[in-house]
């Protein structure tokens, strides 16, 4: 009998051993809960160990909240905090417990290859934080993961999709984001000095649990064959992440495109960020971009509001065309991402300070809003379906877009040198309408410039991987154009900017045609210089279009 009772108690005393112990490998977090105390340590291969004693677990479970001092976290400014941060996370996420920063406190992350997983809502508060990115492990690691605890899952029966396709034949477990790619057709071949052979065909949408396509984000190609198509469940609920008055001391690493990722990822859909800051120091003569403080991918309906953030200062190095060029370096940067908003948020510096990049540059985005924002650029790269602008004010670098949809700008003031700028590097195309009420244009700033309101350049010899298209229709009501300040021989403000000046008469030919705009609606457009808008430099590139004027 006495060795049936010691067998039960060596099978009850591993059995406890395996019950107290668990590890989340996408966290890189071993947590414990042995009667030993509460303690963070990290390994030689840079794996945390936490151990929370039993007494502390109650203690945390009954006020549903941990702070990061509760693992360890001095907030000081001087001790390195990250592995208190990240453990505290790891433990909230495991027990759904919210994480609340010390008020007052600083938390100094310096370069260690560590991110912290955030799943629960966050409220940093008052509380600082300094990201010292001038000696860093790993460079790609971001400080803060924004993640789901829904798993991604590969898509069967799908071999095939059609550009506005309504529904696929499917049955899924609850509304999902779809993510699908092509491998053997290449889109965005860019072209100029930073010229590249294109990315896979991507693109991203959401379905119901019957197979309905959110017409509202529509599949934008057809996908004749599929290499890779995956979905990721939507959380229901919302996460929200509060606070926080974030200073990264900046890089001053080589100036060459070895971008820095070291700032909050969002890869979860429903997420609000409110209320929280971004400030740079330590920029120098030279230092590697950024690729956004707050990235944003593989997710939809994420809003930022009530937050400010800064521009990054410009540096140049050599292009893949053997060329110096500016370098692209971004505060916010948008990839693959559904229903994003800005809502009521601003930059740090001048708006117009030509010594600091745009603010934000986006990739494969559907459905982006700026309301209520002053801001240096709203810029999308590989193409965005459907963009808002209202209630705003953005600077030296304008509006720059390529996509497909409409694109919408309202109640907002323009100082770039272009109302819109269509990029050139691929392809100035726009599929779709421009729509354009109640702005106020200000040429370059306020500094002499011939004045034209959507701009670009398209000779007709690069293949792009698509067909180029400027927009069906542009309406423009109730614009002001504000060219006071203009050259001698300005002739007046015009609604084209001179796309391809070699193309003056039927000889030119076009290898890959664009196809042009059909019609142009303007009502109340009026002039600060008194000169009449018309239709562009190059009478000839656009004499069929139709404008129609009150």
């Amino acid at each position: 009998m006495k060795y049936l009772i010691l067998f039960l108690f060596l099978i009850t005393s591993a059995l406890s051993m395996v019950q107290g112990q668990s590890k989340n490998l996408s966290e890189n977090v071993v947590i414990t809960s042995q009667k030993s105390e509460t303690k963070v340590q990290a390994n030689e291969n840079g794996e945390l160990h936490l151990n929370v004693c039993p007494k502390d677990i109650r203690k945390f479970k009954a006020k549903w909240i941990i702070r990061y001092s509760d693992f360890g976290a001095r907030g000081d400014g001087k001790t390195d905090d990250i592995d208190a941060i990240a453990a505290t996370h790891a433990f909230a996420n495991q027990h759904g417990l919210s994480v609340k920063a010390d008020e007052g406190a600083t938390y100094y992350i310096g370069g260690k290859n560590r991110t912290a997983v955030i799943r629960t809502d966050t409220d940093f508060g008052t509380a600082a934080f300094i990201i010292d990115d001038t000696n860093v492990q790993n460079r790609n690691a971001h400080v803060f993961l924004v993640s789901s605890n829904l798993q991604p899952f590969k898509l069967e029966g799908v071999s095939s999709l059609k550009r506005n396709q309504e529904k696929i034949d499917v049955s899924l477990p609850s509304t999902c984001l779809i993510t699908v790619t092509n491998s053997n057709v290449k889109r965005y071949i860019r072209y100029g000095l930073n010229q590249n052979n294109g990315s896979s065909q991507t693109d991203i949408f959401i379905v119901d649990k019957n197979g309905n396509v959110d017409m509202n984000a529509p599949i934008i190609w057809d996908f004749d064959q599929i290499t890779d198509i995956n979905a990721l469940p939507i959380d229901e609920t919302k996460l929200t992440i509060t606070g926080g008055r974030f200073t990264t001391i900046a890089n001053n690493a080589e100036s060459k495109y070895t971008y820095y990722s070291r700032g909050i990822a969002i890869r979860r859909s429903n997420v609000l960020v409110n209320g929280l800051e971004h400030r740079i120091t330590g920029e120098g003569d030279h230092g590697a971009p950024y690729g956004g403080f707050i990235s944003v991918g593989d997710c939809s309906s994420v809003t930022v509001q009530n937050t400010i953030l800064t521009g990054h200062k410009t540096y140049q190095t050599i292009g893949s065309a053997g060329l110096p060029v500016s370098m692209g370096t971004y505060d916010i940067s948008p990839n693959r991402a559904l229903n994003l908003s800005f809502v009521n948020c601003s930059q740090t510096n001048d708006i117009n300070d030509d010594r600091y990049w745009g603010i934000m540059g986006s990739n494969f985005c559907k459905n982006i809003v700026y309301d209520n924002c002053t801001f240096s650029r709203f810029d999308a790269h590989m193409g965005v379906a459907n963009a808002t602008i209202r209630n705003s004010t953005l600077g030296h670098q304008g509006i720059n877009a390529i996509g497909s949809g409409t694109f919408t700008v309202e109640n907002s003031t323009i100082y770039g040198r272009n109302l819109i700028n269509l990029r050139s590097d691929y392809g100035s195309t726009w599929q779709g309408e421009l729509v354009i009420r109640n702005c106020t244009f200000v040429p370059a700033g306020g500094k002499p410039a011939s004045a034209s309101l959507i701009s670009g350049s398209y000779s007709g010899q690069h293949d792009f991987g698509y067909t180029c298209y400027m927009p069906e229709r542009i309406t423009i009501e109730n614009l002001r154009i504000d060219d006071s300040k203009h050259p001698e021989d300005y002739q007046g403000p015009a609604i084209f900017g001179n796309f391809n000046p070699k193309m003056t008469d039927e000889s030119y030919i076009e290898k890959f045609p664009y196809v042009r705009t059909r019609e142009v609606i303007l009502r109340k457009v009026t002039t600060a210089s008194g000169k009449v808008l018309r239709i562009s430099d190059n009478t000839f590139m656009f004499k069929d279009v139709k404008v129609t004027a009150d």
